[in-house]
């Protein structure tokens, strides 16, 4: 069963191919949010760019750039997957603010403000203190506001979280994490965060990653299936979708990279266990990009209506796209305070 509308995914970050892309064609998708940076500065973050710009000349035939919303209605008329850009941490724009638009106009429609540690913005969700915004973030917070930069966070701690959904004047999301009501893994996010997405009219993506879920690689679908009903009933169907976080087949070196970057020697095990030092086995249901139609035939099952249905396959990561996804007027971002 495929749901109506379009069909998004809310974060990946897999070796990409051509068997990658065909997979999300196979798998009935219209857009995925793509990771194009962790711990990349400025110069890296270009040169990904190029990278992606390769791979939309070698696969003209399944994928295009999404550089604004109506790009994805574009991609779906095409027939072809459109790839929306984001960064998993704030380093792309290193310490200068007027790379926030930079970003943007090459691209980049998504920004977390952290990535597991404390950053020049906010705080990450593994550190022991949650000291909240910076005063930088909350210029960079307006700044993305003013550009049409979705902030995303997912690898934020609380404190901070609920500090960036109080000063954003735009929705805020979570791309790909799950509520801590059903796992408690540190990425996941309380009844609180979640709530205050909810009244920000944002967006929560759940994550299919295996430690984010109860029972890890032996979550069942009903399991997932029982999460995603109890969220949409404490958030209202508008403000829930998918966010797989699918890395698939990607080396353990870059499961080194992501968890300790620059910053550290060691492996970084963040969840507090070595247990998770490698990647998780795969979902028996959820294997790659041509499973998300088992997903919308078990959420059909479980009495989604095909209106609910396009909504959580996608249509709400359209809708919050559409409404914050591009340039404000200046009238409208206020002045940040200092």
């Amino acid at each position: 069963m495929k749901a109506s509308g379009v069909v998004i995914d809310g974060l990946q970050y897999s070796a990409w191919s051509r068997t990658i892309f065909e997979q999300m064609h196979e798998g009935g998708l219209n857009a995925v949010h793509v990771t194009l940076a962790y711990h990349e500065n400025t110069r890296e973050t270009l040169t990904r760019f190029g990278e992606w710009n390769n791979r939309f000349e070698a696969y003209p035939d399944l994928i295009r750039p999404v550089y604004a919303p109506e790009d994805i209605h574009k991609a779906k008329e095409e027939g072809r997957v459109g790839i929306i850009f984001g960064a998993q941490n704030c380093s792309p724009i290193e310490d200068e603010i007027r790379l926030v638009e930079v970003m943007r106009r090459l691209g980049l429609m998504i920004m977390q403000l952290t990535y597991n540690n404390q950053s020049l913005l906010a705080c990450g969700c593994y550190e022991d203190e949650d000291s909240g915004l910076t005063r930088f973030g909350k210029q960079v917070v307006r700044e993305m506001n003013r550009v049409g930069m979705v902030i995303d966070m997912s690898h934020s701690a609380e404190r901070s979280t609920l500090e960036a959904i109080d000063y954003s004047q735009q929705s805020v999301i979570i791309s790909h994490a799950n509520p801590s009501h059903f796992h408690p893994a540190l990425r996941n996010k309380s009844d609180k965060v979640i709530d205050a997405i909810a009244a920000n009219e944002g967006l929560v993506g759940f994550s299919l990653y295996p430690f984010h879920l109860k029972n890890g690689p032996q979550c069942t679908l009903d399991d997932f299936c029982d999460m995603v009903v109890w969220t949409g009933e404490r958030l209202g169907i508008d403000r829930i979708g998918l966010g797989s976080d699918l890395c698939q087949a990607q080396p353990q070196s870059v499961l080194e990279w992501m968890r300790t970057g620059r910053w550290s020697k060691v492996m970084d095990y963040g969840e507090g266990s070595s247990s998770n030092a490698g990647w998780p086995d795969a979902l028996s249901w959820f294997q790659d990009n041509s499973d998300f139609p088992t997903i919308a035939r078990a959420l059909a099952q479980r009495g989604f209506s095909t209106e609910e249905l396009a909504k959580i396959m996608g249509g709400n990561w359209l809708d919050l796209l559409t409404r914050v996804a591009s340039p404000q007027s200046a009238a409208a971002v206020d002045e940040p305070v200092p």
